[in-house]
């Protein structure tokens, strides 16, 4: 088999840059280790930033984003009781939408279906190869027999625990990690959110967040021990939990019920520099994860797309490699912009165990100084909607 892009990894990011790379004529096979109903099965957040919602308008898939995502034009933040209304629109001109990854996911794939651009699923022993030279290939075993893609270019797209990064020989890459001693213990339940748009809480006892995927499923976190088990956790136990960290009109307003999903997701950030190696590019969660409190991991991805396909398609229409040569540094750049963020709202708004008595005062002078100064709300603003791609 042959093609100029072979994407390893049929998650959001692989797919956006396959939409993006064919509405320019440059052809993609995109092959992924799990069944197509696998990935569609995801739970993953689904705060848009502004730009990665026209992205999406952009590439043609924004159409049941627009008709059945949420706008949301502010955030809640509550510290100990207090809650207090950033007003995202107001203070910088921008909203977000909440609009599940798997929905955006379930919108490519349709999109692909459509082209009829190549996807293998369920492609085992993916292998990236000769990629330091100028003939990459990708090699995957398919229902027991070997097959091979000869293409211009790989795109890491797999995600964190991918074999693209993997692959990298020893010394060539330098990783940047930071783990949380704590995770986020989440339940989905078919009730209507507590309130219109998002509650980021932070008590005593621990964060919490109040989100949604729809007018009527919602999505809720605490924080938890990172040893914590989701199986010791009864729906009862996790409803009191999250009442005692929020404030009382959100604890007497929230609407309980069965979860239909509860798991435990681990809290990291993480960085792998350089981004490109020879012909191989490493683009969303293989090349970083940042703590989800700052709703950046999906939008980083996006981001990261855009910039990787703008840059072969000035290498394939322009014949010039300028934009492949510079797109590690330039991603780089906002990547770590984006960890910064990630990493001072969990700074805000857990509990850290050595944190003490000083490190809540701390928290709380932050917490006061963001509700009380314009400058200080719209940092956060311009920051929580996404800064320029």
């Amino acid at each position: 088999m042959r093609t100029q892009v072979a994407i390893v990894g049929a998650g959001p990011a692989g797919l956006l840059l396959g939409r993006l790379l064919e509405r320019h004529g440059i052809d993609t096979v995109i092959v992924e280790q799990r069944s197509r109903d696998y990935v569609l099965g995801r739970i993953r957040a689904g705060v848009l930033e502004y730009a990665t919602a026209s992205l999406l308008d952009d590439a043609g898939v924004g159409a049941r984003m627009r008709a059945e995502g949420l706008v949301h034009h502010g955030l809640e933040l509550c510290f100990d009781g207090d809650r207090h209304r950033i007003d995202l629109q107001a203070l910088v001109g921008r909203h977000v939408i909440v609009y599940g990854q798997t929905e955006v996911t379930a919108d490519l794939m349709q999109a692909r279906d459509v082209s009829g651009g190549r996807i293998v699923y369920e492609a085992e022993d993916v292998t990236p190869l000769e990629f330091a030279g100028s003939q990459p290939h990708v090699r995957y075993t398919k229902d027991g027999i070997t097959h091979e893609i000869a293409c211009d270019f790989i795109a890491g797209c797999d995600g964190f625990h991918g074999v693209c990064r993997q692959s990298i020989p020893e010394g060539a890459i330098t990783n940047f990690e930071r783990v949380y001693p704590f995770g986020w213990l989440g339940v989905l339940v078919d009730q209507p959110p507590v309130a219109p748009e998002l509650i980021y809480a932070h008590h005593a006892r621990g964060f919490a967040l109040c989100s949604m995927r729809s007018l009527s499923r919602s999505r809720y976190y605490v924080q938890v021990a990172s040893d914590e088990r989701a199986e010791a956790w009864s729906d009862d136990r996790f409803w009191d939990e999250l009442r005692s960290r929020l404030d009382p009109e959100s604890a007497e307003s929230l609407r309980t019920g069965v979860s239909i999903e509860k798991s435990i997701a681990p809290l990291r950030s993480f960085v792998a520099e350089p981004m490109r190696f020879g012909r191989l590019f490493l683009a969303g969660d293989a090349a970083h994860i940042v703590p989800p409190t700052g709703a950046k991991g999906l939008n980083l991805a996006a981001s990261d797309v855009r910039c990787l396909a703008e840059a072969l398609v000035e290498f394939y229409d322009e014949k010039s490699p300028a934009g492949i040569d510079g797109y590690s540094a330039r991603v780089l750049r906002r990547i770590w912009k984006a960890e910064r963020f990630s990493w001072w709202m969990t700074s805000l708004l857990h509990t850290f165990p050595d944190a003490g008595d000083f490190g809540r005062r701390m928290q709380r002078a932050e917490f006061d100084y963001l509700t009380g100064s314009r400058a200080g709300a719209e940092s956060l603003a311009e920051n929580y909607t996404g800064l320029p791609l």
